[in-house]
């Protein structure tokens, strides 16, 4: 098994574990909330025929990295990102982000710079800034965070049910671009993260990005589906037209929040032109 030491808790190690397959220009694929790195079949295929070199690795918390109860806000995210670079010394890298993973790849480019990246991709954006505050009205009242928080502790399995159908709009997409098979695979890795990871991890959410935007110095693509439920468009992407320099822009018409799964026809083309532009 592949991983990274990022840190330490306790008497035992921090690490980050990935996959790295292919050759070429390497595309680092940072997964979302709940999932861990292994959601990206729709597009990990995609890149390697292309001829890219493909990494992926699971969030500390998720998937198969340490299950620890430390480091869970986006400068930590960033740093453990920052260590998987350097580890596989990765230069000319393409960042590829969906979801929770967004602010990893925000935050990096703002924490350490783009001397290994040479683009980004932000797919169904965290940034500019979840949290409504007097400076921002445009976003989420903070009980919804904490109404989230304590359905986590209450029952984790039920949240995880209600999240995941609202995730993929089941009840419009259910049974033609999301079948009940890969929801299951869904919900599967979402109960294989970490409880405590689960319930930390809604506080990074509230990370205010506005500041870091303006330091993203490399070309970047967003894409979004204009029927998230789970980061509604105009809360999110719509504000991000001028707070990057240069930015292009796919609105998937329809698409739910994981557009990676249910529009690859739209998401994997949009992906590669961008890559290979």
């Amino acid at each position: 098994m592949s991983t990274v030491t990022v840190g330490h808790e306790n008497d035992h190690d921090i690490e980050i574990y990935y996959e790295d397959h292919g050759s070429g220009r390497p595309v680092v694929l940072i997964h979302g909330f709940p999932l861990d790195g292994r959601s990206w079949d729709k597009q990990a295929r995609v890149l390697l025929e292309a001829g890219y070199r493909v990494v992926s690795y699971d969030r500390r918390g998720f998937g198969q990295s340490s299950n620890t109860t430390v480091g869970f806000d986006y400068d930590t995210f960033a740093d453990d990102l920052s260590a998987l670079l350097e580890h596989l010394d990765l230069r000319d890298v393409v960042l590829v982000g969906f979801s929770m993973g967004t602010g990893e790849v925000t935050r990096y480019l703002s924490r350490h710079g783009s001397d290994r990246v040479a683009k980004a991709v932000l797919m169904a954006t965290v940034p500019p800034f979840l949290l409504k505050t007097e400076d921002n009205p445009e976003g989420v009242d903070g009980s919804v965070f904490e109404g989230i928080k304590a359905a986590i502790v209450e029952d984790r399995p039920a949240y995880f049910k209600a999240f995941l159908d609202d995730f993929f709009n089941v009840d419009v997409l259910g049974g033609t671009r999301i079948s009940e098979p890969a929801w299951q695979a869904a919900f599967a890795m979402a109960l294989a993260a970490g409880p405590y990871a689960t319930w930390a991890a809604v506080d990074s959410w509230l990370t205010d990005f506005r500041a870091d935007l303006g330091k993203i110095d490399v070309p970047t693509l967003l894409i979004h589906g204009d029927a998230d439920r789970i980061l509604p468009h105009e809360a999110t992407a719509a504000r991000l037209p001028g707070l990057i320099a240069d930015l292009q822009v796919v609105t998937v018409v329809g698409g739910p929040h994981n557009i990676a799964w249910t529009h690859p026809e739209v998401v994997n083309p949009a992906l590669l032109d961008f890559i290979k532009g």
